[in-house]
C-alpha cells in the first residue's frame, strides 16, 4: 500500500500485475491442458515482517476482484469490496499482517480471462478460453504467493467462492497454509444453487448480442448479464431482509398506474444492481466462474468430505449465517464434522443475522471479532 493519503483520509492502493506460465511450458490445468501466458492482477496491504510469517491471502467471491481495500485514486468514489474488514485495527489488521488479494483466473479485472487477448490470434479469447476450476484458480495464486517470496501463509480467507478457494488451498498445499478462514461456503454447491447459476447463464447466452461469446468490439450482452446479476442478487439476500428493506413500497405511491412498468422499490433496486454490474463485469467471465463454482465438489473429488480433509495441516475457523439459504449452515457443519473426524483443530460459529448470504460483505461485528481473535491466536502460535 502506498504511503500517502487521498481525500478520504485513507492510503491509496495500487493494483500490480505478475505474468508467468509463458508457453510452451505454461500452466497445467486440471483438465490436462497446458495454458499460458497468465497475468495476475493483485494488491497488497500492510508490510511483510522480517520472518515472512504474517502473510494472509484473501480470496474473493464470484463478482469480486483484487481491489479488496482502500481507494485506487483521489477521485475513487468507493473503496475495495472488503474495506471495512481490511486496514489498521480492523479484522485483518494491516498494522500486524501483510494482506494479499488477487483477481481469479478467468476473471475480468486484470487477471487473464475470456476478455483477454489471445496472443496466438490477436483477439480476445471468448469461448476459446479454457475451462477453469477452483483448483486452477488456487494454483495461479500459489505462483503469485511464491513470486512474492512467501513460503508459508499465516491464513487463507474468503467467503462464498472465496471460501471454496481457501478450503482447496489447505488441501492442495497443506505445508503452505497455517490456518483457514472459510465463511458462508460449502464443500459443494447445492442443486438449487446450480439451478440459479444456470438460469443466469442462460440469460446471457440467450441475449441477442452474445454472439457465442464473440461480442468484443461490438455491443455486449448487457441485458442478459444484468438479468443474471438480478437473479443472483436475490439469492444473496434473505426473505426477511428483503421484506424489512423494501416491504411492498412503491417508488411513487401518488402515481401508481397499475401497469407492467417497474413500480415497487424492490424492482428498482434489482434493476439498479443489474445496471451497475454490467459496467464492471464481463459476461463470459460470469459463465466461466459460475461453472467453476458448480463443479467444485470435494466429495466427488476425494470420495468423501472426510477424505478431502485427511491430510490438511491448517487450523480452521468456519463461519455460517443463520439466514443464508444459498450456502446454509448445514453445509458448513458438514465441513466442521469432516474436519473433527480427522482430528483437526476447528472453531465453528453460526452467526444470527437477517442479512442472508451477503452478511460477510457488510459490517458484521460478530464476524469481525471472530476473525480478529482467531488470527491473533494463530499469529501468537507461530511468533512464540
Amino acid at each position: 500500500m502506498d504511503n500517502f493519503t487521498d481525500k478520504h483520509g485513507s492510503e491509496l492502493t495500487e493494483t500490480r500485475y505478475f505474468t508467468f506460465a509463458e508457453m510452451p511450458e505454461g500452466l497445467k490445468l486440471r483438465n490436462g491442458n497446458t495454458f499460458g501466458p497468465i497475468t495476475v492482477a493483485y494488491e497488497t496491504y500492510g508490510k511483510i515482517n522480517s520472518t515472512g510469517s504474517n502473510a494472509i491471502l484473501i480470496c474473493h467471491a464470484l463478482s469480486g476482484n483484487a481491489h479488496a481495500a482502500g481507494y485506487l485514486s483521489h477521485d475513487d468514489p468507493f473503496p475495495g469490496w472488503w474495506d471495512s474488514y481490511i486496514g489498521p485495527g480492523r479484522a485483518f489488521d494491516t498494522d500486524r499482517y501483510f494482506i494479499i488479494c488477487s483477481n481469479v483466473l478467468g476473471g475480468c479485472d486484470g487477471t487473464t480471462g475470456p476478455s483477454s487477448v489471445n496472443p496466438d490470434t490477436g483477439v480476445p479469447y471468448g469461448l476459446d478460453f479454457p475451462f477453469v476450476t477452483i483448483l486452477d484458480m488456487v494454483n495461479v495464486q500459489y505462483h503469485l504467493v511464491r513470486h512474492l517470496g512467501i513460503e508459508k501463509l499465516l491464513a487463507v480467507a474468503g467467503g462464498s467462492m472465496g471460501g471454496m478457494q481457501a478450503l482447496k488451498w489447505a488441501i492442495a498445499y497443506p505445508d503452505m497454509v497455517s490456518s483457514v478462514i472459510a465463511i458462508a461456503t460449502s464443500a459443494s454447491l447445492s442443486a438449487q444453487g446450480i439451478a440459479f447459476n444456470e438460469v443466469g447463464r442462460q440469460a446471457i447466452i440467450n441475449d441477442r448480442n452474445w454472439n457465442r461469446g464473440q461480442y468484443y468490439g461490438s455491443w455486449p450482452p448487457d441485458a442478459g448479464l444484468s438479468l443474471a446479476r438480478m437473479i443472483g442478487h436475490i439469492t444473496y439476500l434473505s426473505e426477511q431482509h428483503m421484506h424489512e428493506k423494501f416491504v411492498r413500497r412503491f417508488q411513487n405511491p401518488q402515481t401508481q398506474g397499475f401497469d407492467i412498468k417497474s413500480e415497487f422499490e424492490v424492482e428498482s433496486y434489482l434493476h439498479h444492481q443489474g445496471v451497475k454490474f454490467v459496467d464492471r463485469f464481463d459476461a463470459n467471465s460470469y459463465l466461466y466462474i459460475t461453472r467453476a463454482i458448480d463443479y467444485f465438489d470435494l466429495k466427488k473429488d476425494y470420495g468423501s468430505i472426510i477424505n478431502a480433509f485427511e491430510n490438511v495441516l491448517a487450523n480452521f475457523l468456519v463461519v455460517s449465517f443463520s439466514s443464508d439459504w444459498l450456502y446454509p449452515s448445514s453445509r458448513a457443519k458438514d465441513i466442521v464434522s469432516a474436519l473433527r473426524v480427522n482430528g483437526k483443530n476447528v472453531i465453528y460459529t453460526d452467526i444470527e443475522t437477517d442479512k442472508g448470504h451477503d452478511a460477510f460483505l457488510v459490517k458484521n461485528p460478530p464476524l469481525e471479532k471472530n476473525i480478529s481473535n482467531f488470527l491473533m491466536r494463530e499469529f501468537e502460535k507461530i511468533s512464540v
